[in-house]
């Protein structure tokens, strides 16, 4: 059993909103001690090899060998693969989660460990781990007073990510034509829609709420947008829980922007505009005589890292006119450093 001496401190730090403007745009970080986080460190390495063999094949994070790119890669396999026939669409549901991490019922994750084959004991710890936590919550040098839940996994735990993982592993497709992408909480439904019957994705759909009304997850209608890949016609709009989800042209789906033509131009141009960005401190830190081999470094973690993010999804079909655009920034930073560095096609070789 854990004791209360390992009491959580939620502090709550600004969200993707530049400017504040309610409670909702503050996302809440919990803070355990060092040798929580040792635990915790322990019993996540046991769970990854307990639970790994049993995993839906479709969930890509804490995987062996498998990455957010594997995940973006096999996704638009099946969409490319489908729109190969004749007479097909396809239809993407990004799904979001309302506070996800924060509604997970420790009982109900309790008996989903065990079908998984985790030992009993392993399961009751996480769930005295999970129940009677003391937290507080600090913003700046304001404390509130401290209160106890047994609720939720939170985030900012070394556990929170893969228990999360294991609570949704029970929900998978029904139907070969719909596909259901899973990387943590982030969660992509894929509709193969053949000959404009869509009745196998609106029914996954309407089984996926369902799923999350018994498991007291929250589908957030506000933000669970859909993108539709059909050149042809118009499609109805889909409705989930009597609200109309809105469509969108193009998506940033775990880190890579999908376009609805499956053209690559508006994930480069914000890749492009990202890396213009940051060649400006290059140019600060050589006007400071930074030494070239630090400043190869810099390049490294800050600009390379992101030319080349899910570079090996997105590289083999950009244009050759967007590839001489990515290779000008290399090109530039080459002259401010003073020293060849690698191309972007060498580094598209060696993933």
């Amino acid at each position: 059993m854990i004791t209360p001496c390992h009491t959580m401190i939620s502090r709550s730090s600004a969200g993707s909103k530049p400017k504040i403007t309610g409670l909702n745009d503050y996302r809440p970080v919990a803070l355990t001690s060092v040798v929580m986080k040792l635990f915790e460190r322990l019993v996540l390495a046991y769970l990854k090899n307990i639970t790994g063999p049993l995993l839906d094949p479709l969930q890509f994070a804490y995987r062996a060998n498998r990455s957010v790119d594997d995940a973006v890669n096999m996704g638009l396999h099946f969409i490319l693969q489908h729109l190969d026939k004749s007479g097909t669409y396809v239809r993407l549901l990004f799904v979001d989660f309302s506070t996800a991490f924060n509604t997970i019922i420790p009982t109900l994750l309790q008996t989903k460990l065990t079908q998984l084959s985790v030992p009993s004991s392993i399961c009751q710890w996480i769930t005295s781990f999970l129940t009677d936590r003391h937290q507080l919550v600090k913003m700046g040098k304001f404390k509130s007073n401290s209160r106890t839940t047994s609720t939720g996994a939170p985030q900012g735990c070394v556990l929170s990510p893969l228990l999360f993982s294991l609570y949704t592993n029970d929900f998978t497709s029904t139907d070969p034509s719909v596909k259901l992408l899973k990387f943590v909480d982030n969660t992509t439904v894929i509709g193969l829609i053949q000959d404009g019957d869509e009745s196998a994705y609106r029914q996954e759909i309407e089984q996926l709420a369902a799923w999350c009304s018994r498991n007291n997850l929250e589908l957030n209608t506000l933000k669970t947008v859909e993108m539709i890949v059909d050149f042809r016609r118009y499609t109805p709009a889909l409705t989930i829980m009597n609200s109309t989800v809105p469509t969108v042209e193009s998506f940033r789906f775990l880190g890579t922007t999908i376009s609805q033509d499956l053209k690559w131009d508006t994930h480069i141009d914000a890749t492009i505009k990202k890396a213009q960005q940051r060649l400006y401190f290059l140019r600060q830190l050589r006007k400071v005589n930074l030494p070239q081999e630090l400043l190869i470094h810099f390049y490294s973690a800050v600009i390379e890292s992101v030319l080349c993010t899910s570079i090996t999804v997105w590289f083999g079909s950009a244009t050759k006119s967007d590839m001489r655009r990515l290779q000008r920034m290399v090109r530039t930073a080459e002259r401010i450093i003073g020293t060849p560095l690698p191309t972007l096609q060498e580094l598209y070789t060696s993933r």
